[in-house]
């Protein structure tokens, strides 16, 4: 890997680029719940093929959500492919057809957490892992909380468990940093929310 050693010029914006390199073959090899296995043959170049397996994955959203006071409320709940239970922001996947984000990440702050808000904005969007996974995250700042009546809002057996934390943002963006808490989701989201309040 070389840098060019042309001149400096003006730096471009950092950015991602899209471009997807056509696919020969495209093959599901595994079909699950959450999400598919998916083998294909690249032509990277004309020259260049190689075959790659990841996950096709629906997306899904989070929320960083910021009471008045400057707490975020983080969760705790068990992680299996982790082996543990981990502090993170509520979150799930959007998995319902032509289903508007926002309302998706309302439905997971209210069932994580019992809460609405009254504003949502993008806050970050993040690949968590894009050399396995197709997954894109979008992450949303909600502010303007308010606590929901219970029968506002339904847990599954498994949000039952879920362990709720109001948790100042500077002393999140501490643990995120220190590596207590490595939801890669919630690190980000601390972060960004952070830097966008400095």
């Amino acid at each position: 890997m070389t840098e060019a050693s042309a001149p400096a010029q003006p730096a471009a914006p950092l950015q991602d680029a899209p471009g997807r390199r056509p696919v020969a073959r495209s093959t599901t090899v595994f079909e699950g719940a959450i999400f598919d296995v998916v083998r294909e043959d690249v032509d990277f170049t004309a020259q260049v093929r190689f075959t790659r397996e990841y996950l096709r994955h629906s997306g899904a959203v989070a929320v960083l959500a910021l009471d008045e006071d400057e707490n975020v409320l983080m969760i705790r709940q068990y992680r299996h492919p982790a082996g543990a239970e981990l502090w993170e922001i509520p979150a799930g996947l959007l998995d319902v057809a032509g289903e508007d984000p926002v309302a998706a990440a309302a439905r997971e702050l209210a069932e994580e957490t019992g809460h609405a808000a009254s504003a949502y904005e993008p806050l970050v969007t993040l690949r968590p892992s894009p050399g396995c996974s197709d997954e894109t995250i979008e992450v949303f700042l909600a502010t303007g909380l308010h606590a929901l009546a219970e029968d506002d809002y339904e847990r599954t057996d498994e949000e039952a468990g879920i362990l709720l934390r109001r948790v100042p943002l500077a002393e999140a963006a501490t643990a995120a940093l220190s590596g207590r808490i490595t939801n890669a989701t919630a690190v980000a989201a601390i972060l960004a929310a952070r830097a966008r309040r400095a």
